[in-house]
């Protein structure tokens, strides 16, 4: 079983249950999911991950496109529930990585940490980003990044998370050492649950509800 499903198997049989405004969840605190690029592999070759999506939102994110319907145009729906613009969203904080990633390529320090923040206290937002921090960091010519994510729903949320973090990884012109997620809420969703036990049972077709 690879890592990223030892983790849902261990919200499963570990987690806590607690009640919110999106519904009910089963959850731990304070995980942590490290992962090298044979993990990476075997999520991405045994996990169904709408990689082209995903890559393609990633790229808004990162143009600083707040507008949701050139989400929709690119076959993704998961952000209509915000309405017309993203406020103070991913895209507010992503359009801050193109040139920070110029600058790692360009400096390549290790005594420097490159650090990308996400999120602000207590300001107004349609959906405020569950990635909070992303450092980046050189170790002997390769690449170490740390994220931190104060929420993570682990049936939807995280695949992609995980995903988006590797593709960061590419950009920047060194070898990738090592990926690591601290999870402060990792969680699953109850009526994911069943879906859940179902994915880790073998059936790679079933399909998670969005909470929102």
């Amino acid at each position: 079983m690879d890592k990223y499903y030892q983790i849902l198997g261990k919200v499963l049989s570990s987690g806590k249950m607690q009640s919110n405004k999106k519904g009910n969840i089963r959850y731990l605190l304070n995980e942590q999911l490290t992962l090298l690029p044979a993990d990476l592999l075997d999520i991405f070759e045994g996990h169904t991950i709408a990689r082209k999506k995903l890559k393609n939102e990633l790229q808004l994110f990162m143009r600083g496109e707040r507008n949701v319907e050139k989400y929709r145009e690119a076959g993704i729906n998961w952000w209509d529930y915000c309405g017309s613009i993203l406020v103070n969203s991913y895209p507010t904080y992503f359009e801050k990585l193109p040139p920070l990633i110029e600058r790692i390529n360009r400096e390549k320090r290790n005594s420097k940490n490159y650090i990308l923040f996400l999120g602000s206290t207590g300001t107004e937002s349609n959906q405020a980003p569950c990635l909070s921090l992303v450092q980046f960091q050189i170790e002997q010519g390769e690449l170490v990044m740390t994220a931190y994510q104060r929420s993570s729903d682990a049936n939807l949320g995280l695949p992609a998370d995980i995903y988006h973090l590797y593709l960061i990884s590419r950009q920047i012109e060194l070898p990738l050492k090592s990926i690591t997620l601290n999870l402060g809420n990792v969680h699953i969703y109850e009526n994911n649950i069943d879906k859940t036990e179902q994915l880790l049972a073998g059936n790679e077709n079933v399909k998670f509800e969005l909470n929102v």
